[in-house]
């Protein structure tokens, strides 16, 4: 096998989200971990707020990746990487262009709009291995005839990892609980993801804070709110709950798996805490995420709300009720404990062997 592989991350890129960066130096660390000698490449939008935060070497382009054909091609050109991870980007003459260059190509999913497009046959063709970031019993499988279409062309089904996040340890989680002063289990974790997400009524942070300074007054439960690195204003100081600039992923997964309870995005964060089993609160801050929420929700595996500050306040009094703890744990308890970064190093694993076959 490859001992110093070369990868090119190709992430979605934009000033409001950060989760497809996020997971893409998630599975980047671990990369590094188990090929000490890789070189790591990303292309990143020159106007997010995260590029000084990357240990990598960045490409920046002038908007996400996936409009910058011309530029993402050159790099592959000059670059010539071994492995290249579309994490929900890329344009078909992107995938095209890595294949034609003999790197393998990871396309990664994360709702079923972007699975299908994964699954057309001039992607899938130059596509070697598609992840769906998203449980199997959330999204759904694919159809008979996307089976049929890829038995055709002859090429394998996408594969579902689930949530990707590196795993909580007892000796991260101690560092954490004695530098904010908590314990285990006695405290909720508030998020909004980036920090840059509007809402009809301002900032979707700036809700969250909302919240978790009220939830503080009436219960003495202190907290943590991470208000995420697109947050454009000076944090406030409150009461009862600890304001988090931003965490990195480490950072924010043991802190998540510690907690009471969780109130958070429908992004991934969500999934982690499926996948942890931590109970949580869903609020829909963007369009792509009411279909992925309520099909937790109906599942029993999450509470969901709207938006509205009142509403989310009656729904969080409902997740730190213990009956309904008990019972999102119980549901919980029934699932899988695969994290997706397992699957997914296991195909990136395969995917170099094979360079050398």
């Amino acid at each position: 096998m490859l001992s110093a592989p070369k990868f090119l991350f190709v992430p979605v890129s934009t000033p409001e989200g950060i989760g497809e960066y996020m997971r893409s130096k998630i599975i980047a660390d671990e990369v590094m971990n188990r090929w000490p000698e890789a070189q790591i490449d990303f292309v990143l939008n020159r106007h997010v707020s995260y590029i000084d935060d990357c240990p990598y070497s960045t490409h920046l382009v002038d908007d996400t990746p996936t409009k910058k054909t011309r530029e993402v091609n050159q790099l592959i050109t000059e670059l010539k990487p071994d492995v290249v991870i579309f994490d929900a980007a890329g344009r078909k003459a992107q995938l095209k262009h890595a294949h034609r260059m003999g790197a393998k190509v990871i396309f990664i999913s994360q709702h079923r709009r972007k699975r299908s497009r994964g699954m057309k046959i001039a992607r899938a063709r130059v596509t070697d291995s598609h992840w769906v970031v998203q449980p199997k019993f959330i999204i759904g499988d694919i159809s008979r005839f996307d089976k049929f279409k890829l038995a055709m062309i002859k090429r394998e089904h996408p594969i579902y990892t689930g949530s990707i996040f590196t795993s909580p340890t007892n000796e991260q989680k101690k560092h954490l609980f004695d530098k904010y002063e908590i314990k285990q289990g006695g405290y909720l974790l508030y998020s909004a993801g980036s920090g840059g997400h509007s809402l009809k009524e301002g900032l979707a942070a700036d809700l969250f804070a909302q919240v978790a300074k009220t939830i503080f007054r009436e219960t003495g439960i202190p907290s943590l709110m991470v208000f995420g690195p697109n947050y454009p204003k000076s944090l406030p100081d409150m009461e009862g709950v600890i304001a988090i600039p931003h965490l990195n992923t480490r950072e924010f997964i043991n802190l998540l798996d510690g907690a009471k309870a969780a109130i958070l995005s429908g992004g991934d964060t969500m999934l982690q805490s499926i996948a942890l089993k931590t109970p949580a609160l869903a609020v829909a801050i963007s369009k792509d995420q009411p279909p992925r929420i309520n099909s937790c929700a109906a599942a029993n595996l999450i509470l969901a709300c709207g938006s509205d500050q009142q509403e989310m306040l009656t729904k969080t009094r409902k997740l730190i009720d213990v009956q309904s703890l008990n019972r999102l744990q119980e549901t919980m308890a029934g699932l899988d404990d695969t994290n997706g970064l397992d699957i997914g190093m296991a195909e990136i694993a395969r995917l170099i062997g094979s360079l050398e076959s």
